[in-house]
């Protein structure tokens, strides 16, 4: 089939399955003589295969060695372990995840309980200073968590932080 064809039935942009085939993730392509591509029926199902690992959170490099080198001879052993690996990352995403969010509600509490004697301002000081002496546990996430948060949720957080640092300054 021809590379429109491939597009249409995988829902994918003719660039991006130029690019998979370009980094060797699509493989057994043929060429005609006039240049055009003709792709095996198989493709659709590697290009699904791969679209599926991205959307686990498998990067280009992982899904590489996910897929066989050629479909009929498949590692199964490594291919599990590979799968294995990936759920014991999402596992400690998780986990990490859930020790920011214990940290951040009990920040969000401290905040809450602000003096009525005090200013906002004051009472930002008075989280901070418990944070630095270890009163409260600071919010914490690795550089590699973030990347796998989507933009989405990074832009969401940012602009609630900000908010409450808006209003904290505010008060």
């Amino acid at each position: 089939m021809k590379i429109g064809d491939l597009a249409k039935r995988s829902g994918l942009a003719q660039s991006r399955i130029r690019f998979y085939e370009s980094i060797g993730l699509l493989q057994a392509v043929e060429r005609r003589p006039n240049g055009y591509r003709v792709y095996p029926p198989d493709a659709v199902l590697v290009l699904e295969l791969i679209a599926t690992a991205q959307k686990a959170g498998f990067s280009l490099e992982e899904i590489r060695t996910l897929l066989p080198s050629s479909q009929e001879h498949g590692e199964h052993g490594a291919l599990v372990e590979t799968l294995r690996h990936k759920v014991a990352d999402i596992d400690a995403l998780q986990a990490r995840l859930a020790q920011s969010k214990a940290q951040l509600i009990a920040v969000i509490a401290d905040i809450e309980a602000k003096p009525d004697d005090i200013d906002c301002a004051e009472n930002a000081r008075r989280v901070l200073s418990r944070m630095l002496h270890g009163e409260i546990a600071r919010p914490t996430m690795a550089a590699d968590d973030v990347k796998r948060l989507d933009k989405a949720s990074r832009q969401r957080a940012a602009a609630a932080a900000a908010a409450a640092a808006a209003a904290a300054a505010a008060d």
